[in-house]
Order: C-alpha cells, then structure tokens, then sequence
C-alpha cells in the first residue's frame, strides 16, 4: 500500500500540523515504507506462537488466599489529625 500526497496533506490537516508543500513527498516516501513494515508484519504466521503473558521468564510466585480481618479502621486512622465516622477528616477545599 502506498500513501498519496493527498493522503499526507489530509492526515496533516486533521492533525493540525503544517507541512510545507516542498517536504510533502518526503512524508510520502517515509510515511509509505512504514505502511510496508507494517504489512510485511501482518503476513507472519503467527498460529504456533503462544500468548506472551509476561516479559520475563521467572513466574510469579503464588500463595494461598486466606481470609483475614482486612484493614482495621482503628489502625488506619491512628494517626489521622482528625476522624468523622471512621473516615478522614479533611478541610473543605470547594466554596
């Protein structure tokens, strides 16, 4: 697939870019072998290829859930300067 000074010109337009008309066909050239990598990447068979879920090798280790008492209101706002209804109290910022 190629791209058309047209197509250049429009795609500067709706991205609110101002592009000489003598730089024009260079943007035609680079914008079109792109097009190509991009092409030649969608032809590869890519059927045998597994998802990758994560960059690295190593797994992540796992544990067992266990139920526990969560995050205890008492904990948390200790050291809160000041509390409403085990919430956080804090100044009004909005007239």
């Amino acid at each position: 697939m190629s791209i058309s000074e047209k197509d250049v010109l429009r795609t500067a337009k709706l991205a609110r870019l101002k592009i000489p008309l003598d730089k024009v066909e260079g943007y035609v050239k680079e914008l079109s072998s792109i097009i190509n990598v991009i092409d030649s990447l969608a032809r590869v068979d890519t059927s045998s290829v597994e998802p990758l879920v994560n960059v690295s090798e190593f797994q992540q280790p796992m544990r067992q859930d266990q139920v526990t008492q969560g995050n205890c209101p008492e904990k948390i706002l200790k050291n809160a300067p000041k509390e409403v209804y085990e919430h956080f109290a804090v100044p009004k910022v909005i007239e």
